[in-house]
């Protein structure tokens, strides 16, 4: 598994700097501070120095880091052990391909993959390569959702009656203004899957299905999808989604990005001897604060012994994965009524407000039921099961 290293730790690229990819950037850097880790080079099609659509830009790049406009020209330049991806979804799957075929591991964001077949795809590239591939669900490496589910697992909360997840998030036109691919189910023939369950809020499902032991493509038996929108996007805002797990238990997702207000996400545990609420945003349970590892150190470490056990493989994201195909395979998100909509703002500030969302949404987390099985007033036929 361990590479050639550099001076100061393994090699590291990151491929997308810009938005959510600045981030990424910002904690090699760190990592590299340490001695960790060595940042060499950087590729993006828009280079180091724009800012995206929603303000967020590459930090400066420290002396001597390569900048390219692809992963290609990148590998054939130079030499790295690890690959950090944070570019589109659809752009996942060829770009995590390139760098494993190169001798690199991966470190790539949720989700991992669009579709079930790319999934099997990518994991027959992990087997056949023998390199690691890390996928970005930062709350897999966190204290309190791998506390809560040994609580689980131990019986602690009593018989398990059902997890939700719950989403209440404010999201404006810039957001999905930020790139072609924002908002979009399918983009020039390819599949995207964009959307409040399958990327902003995928941490919750994904949080979820761990809860349970469920995260194996096999651990899922049932997904039905409840997907609407207020915005004028392709892909789904606000939406209800059950799992039910071949350990037999219900997963119900209720989400929007048309909250009145920004609320941090939460993960809740039934059972028949009480609950408890995850909020994993902040590692809490129940208002405790426990610490979080952080995926690009502990796949460092993975490289420097494989007896460290990676947070989240690519095989851990396989229950995940069948909720995005679900949603991808799921009629098309109906349109909210407009009477049932507030809007706020001007140009990139504009914002639609679902009537009553939260409420409807706690409704769906108490009772594990989907939005048309409580009469919410957008709803209509039950969604499409798989």
């Amino acid at each position: 598994m361990t590479g050639p290293l550099g001076p100061s730790g393994p090699r590291v690229a990151v491929v997308g700097i810009h938005g959510h990819g600045a981030s990424h950037l910002r904690n090699v850097t760190r990592l590299a501070a340490c001695g960790q880790a060595e940042l060499v080079a950087v590729a993006d099609p828009q280079g180091a120095s724009r800012h995206g659509a929603d303000g967020q830009g590459a930090a400066d790049l420290p002396a001597g880091v390569q900048v390219f406009a692809g992963l290609d020209e990148l590998l054939a330049a130079t030499a790295v052990d690890v690959v950090v991806i944070c570019t589109p979804i659809q752009t996942h799957v060829p770009l995590a391909e390139l760098a494993m075929r190169a001798g690199a591991d991966v470190l790539l964001e949720k989700p991992p993959t669009a579709t079930l077949a790319e999934f099997e795809r990518l994991s027959a590239v992990v087997a056949e390569t023998g390199r690691a591939c890390q996928v970005g669900f930062q709350a897999q490496a966190s204290e309190a959702t791998l506390k809560l589910a040994a609580m689980i697992a131990a019986g602690q909360l009593g018989e398990l009656r059902g997890i939700s997840a719950t989403g209440k998030w404010v999201r404006k036109a810039r957001y999905f203004q930020r790139a072609r691919w924002s908002g979009r189910r399918r983009l020039d023939g390819i599949d995207v899957v964009d959307g409040a369950v399958t990327n902003p809020l995928a941490h919750a499902a994904a949080a979820a299905l761990l809860l349970d032991g469920s995260t194996g493509v096999d651990d899922v038996r049932t997904v039905e999808t409840e997907l609407y929108r207020a915005n004028p996007i392709e892909s789904d805002d606000t939406s209800s989604v059950r799992i039910t797990t071949t350990r037999g238990t219900p997963i119900l997702i209720a989400v929007t990005l048309c909250a009145t207000e920004h609320l941090e996400a939460s993960v809740i545990v039934h059972g028949s001897e009480g609950r408890a609420v995850l909020t994993y945003q902040s590692d809490l349970i129940d208002g405790t604060k426990y610490g979080r590892a952080d995926l690009l150190e502990n796949l460092i470490a993975h490289r420097a012994d494989p007896a460290v056990p990676l947070y989240c493989p690519l095989h851990a994201t396989g229950g995940f994965t069948r909720v995005v195909e679900a949603v991808r395979t799921a009629p098309d998100p109906i349109e909210i009524p407009a009477e049932l909509v507030r809007w706020e703002g001007d140009g990139p500030e504009r914002r639609p407000i679902v009537r009553d969302v939260e409420g409807w949404i706690d409704r769906a987390s108490d009772e594990l039921a989907l939005f048309s099985e409580l009469g919410a007033p957008w709803s209509q036929s039950k969604g499409k099961s798989q």
